[in-house]
């Protein structure tokens, strides 16, 4: 990695950061004290297709009656908090090599006496830097909003520390894709467009494989499938195959990605 590289990203990132970090901890803040608060005056009788949608969020299958668990975990997977997770990752890795390579500056980048996998790790630590940044707004929101409540009406602190780490695995899994997709786009909007169009189809794998049994066989395709805080808050079972799945997903394909941009041939378009 390079100093002057490491000081550049920042530079150039820590405002969205921090804006979508002040967002998320405001939500997801909400969110936790709003299903927790009020969880009592949801109706407890919930009809089949209530309980499928919940389900399709949660990652697991849930009872026909809404306890303080499936409260907790729904903070942890409302799609606000999963398109902001998302929506960070798109924008920080698109930055190199599409970004550059689109606004017409990869020829000067290039250019610096460095190789391009310090600028590869370079992006790629400021990235994880940044990633924890945001998702540690979600945890700070997530314990801003239960302080009205009794302690034992709390999650305990490891669950909850589980749950952010399968959270912080499902964020490396999206990073990755993002950027492969961008090691191998030159136009920025169209890498957006793309990752935007898979995490969509992602999204909608989950849930409609709720409610027509042959996409069950192809949900395992998608990365929401292995964050499941529900099961964590429920039994306090480490969910350390699904973040070893995620971990493994992100990885090969950052490191896929390193490899394209290392070799692949770019110049200002």
């Amino acid at each position: 990695m390079n100093r002057g590289l490491l000081l550049r990203a920042f530079r150039e990132s820590w405002a969205i950061t921090l804006g979508l970090s002040l967002v998320l901890l405001g939500v997801v803040a909400a969110l936790t004290f709003v299903l927790t608060k009020f969880g009592a005056q949801i109706s407890h009788d919930m009809l089949d297709f209530e309980r499928r949608i919940l389900q399709a969020m949660l990652g697991a299958a849930v009872s026909d009656r809404i306890g303080p668990q499936m409260l907790q975990s729904i903070a942890w997977v409302h799609p606000v908090v999963l398109a902001l997770a998302a929506a960070h990752a798109l924008i920080f890795c698109t930055r190199v090599p599409v970004g550059e390579v689109d606004r017409g500056t990869i020829d000067v980048l290039l250019s610096l006496p460095v190789s391009r996998w310090q600028i590869f790790l370079s992006e790629s630590f400021v990235w994880v830097v940044s990633g924890v940044t945001l998702l540690a707004a979600a945890f700070a929101g997530n314990a801003l909003g239960s302080l009205g409540f009794p302690p034992d009406q709390r999650a305990a602190g490891w669950k909850t520390l589980l749950v952010w780490l399968n959270l912080f695995c499902l964020y490396l899994a999206m990073g990755g894709i993002t950027w492969m997709v961008s090691s191998l786009s030159n136009r920025r909007g169209r890498a957006m467009t793309t990752v935007f169009i898979v995490f969509l189809a992602f999204f909608l794998l989950s849930y409609l494989a709720q409610f027509w049994p042959p996409l069950e066989r192809f949900v395992f395709l998608s990365p929401l499938q292995y964050h499941r805080p529900y099961v964590v808050f429920l039994n306090g079972i480490g969910p350390w195959k699904d973040m070893a799945i995620l971990f493994a997903l992100g990885g090969v394909l950052w490191l896929a990605a390193g490899f394209i941009f290392s070799r692949r041939d770019l110049c200002t378009v």
